[in-house]
């Protein structure tokens, strides 16, 4: 492949590259979906199928679809339309975790049209065992799966953590605004930043990262660090666009499931809530700073719990957009796979990012947010 640039100069060099998967977490498109979805979701945790119903209430509040596909559907189609305006042959494809397209399925598919060399995106952009390792682990059990059917060799690398690129942080930013106009005039000034991620367990989130890393050694490892560098990044850049110096902001938590005994991140935004009023908070902006897109966990625990909860307390509440298929994100991908594909080639290319850690590893380290049941082969990555 040869080494010519855009217009605008940017190489568009991707080889050794030959494919990108978008790689997602999936969701039921029906009813009939929903239990069948969570048990593929709960695979050996011995739930019963009637629990697994009571949890799927979530999904029927909407028809029993989860927006992920969709909207990843979306994100498809944007990268397919930057990466052919830049002129980058590279084709994109999408498989995931628990719902069809499944994973395996995908990359059958790609071996068969003669892909070998596949760059991975997750649609998770933090170090943590869900949302980076436990990806690799199911790229390992399907690379392993294609292996004893007899399908060619793939070898398949992960683009870099991208929490803090100026293409996530950026359309953070002006979500936040966008959401503080939404708000009374009266209060929009002296609204507090509700900045959320996913809950995880707290020893989950103590070794997140690579154990040279040193956000590693911060209270709450690499997983609480890195959250923490964005929510400050965006309340800088709020402050500085409106002026308001001093706006008080918290990083909290939502959508836990697990055990009760098992301490997990806190505080939970709905209890985050109650505190503002209680303090006398005159309003709030939830800032979903931790998920790419709008998909359930943002749709039922932000718009529908926590919005419930606001009203019940009188709190005026607006919610920032995620970042989505926005312009800017698309663009960042694209910057990571020619980042990617020329430090493959030899390259020493720039790494884009904003914040105090610096651009995160391009492989990940053995011992790198380990499986806290044990050690399983992982890809992308020792």
């Amino acid at each position: 492949m040869s080494d010519s640039r855009t217009p605008g100069g940017a190489l568009n060099d991707v080889a050794p590259y030959d494919a990108l998967l978008l790689l997602s977490f999936g969701g039921p498109e029906g009813p009939d979906d929903v239990v069948p979805f969570l048990e593929n979701v709960t695979r050996g945790r011995g739930i019963p199928r009637e629990r697994l119903a009571e949890v799927g209430q979530h999904y029927f509040l909407f028809g029993g679809v989860s927006p992920i596909n969709e909207q990843n559907r979306e994100l498809l189609a944007a990268l397919r339309k930057e990466f052919e305006s830049h002129g980058l042959d590279l084709p994109v494809h999408w498989g995931n975790r628990n719902w069809a397209p499944y994973l395996v399925d995908t990359l059958r598919e790609l071996a068969a049209a003669g892909h070998r060399r596949i760059l991975t995106l997750t649609t998770s952009a933090y170090a943590g065992y869900s949302g980076c390792r436990q990806y690799r682990e199911n790229l390992a059990d399907a690379l392993a799966q294609l292996r004893e059917e007899g399908a060619p060799e793939l070898r398949i690398d992960k683009l870099r953590a991208y929490f803090n690129h100026p293409g996530f942080v950026g359309p953070m930013v002006e979500n936040t605004l966008e959401a503080l106009a939404e708000l009374p005039e009266e209060v929009r000034d002296t609204a507090h930043l509700v900045f959320t991620t996913h809950s995880i367990p707290t020893a989950m989130a103590e070794t997140s990262g690579a154990p040279d890393d040193p956000a590693r050694g911060t209270p709450g490892g690499a997983y609480v660090a890195q959250h923490l560098d964005v929510a400050r990044l965006v309340a800088g850049a709020v402050a500085e666009a409106t002026g308001i110096i001093g706006r008080p902001w918290e990083l909290v938590y939502q959508s836990r499931s697990g055990a009760p005994h098992i301490p997990w991140l806190e505080p939970d935004v709905c209890d985050h809530l109650e505190a503002l009023h209680r303090e006398g908070a005159p309003a709030a902006v939830m800032v979903p700073i931790g998920f790419v897109s709008d998909h359930m966990e943002v749709k039922y625990d932000l718009d529908t719990e926590a919005r419930a909860k606001a009203e019940e307390l009188g709190l005026p509440v607006a919610r920032a957009a995620t970042v989505g298929s926005d312009a800017r994100f698309v663009a960042a991908v694209r910057e990571l796979v020619l980042e990617r594909a020329a430090g493959e080639r030899g390259a020493s290319p720039a790494r884009c990012a904003f914040g105090a850690l610096g651009a995160a590893h391009d492989v990940c380290p053995a011992d790198c947010c380990p499986n806290p049941r044990g050690p399983r082969p992982a890809a992308a990555g020792a």
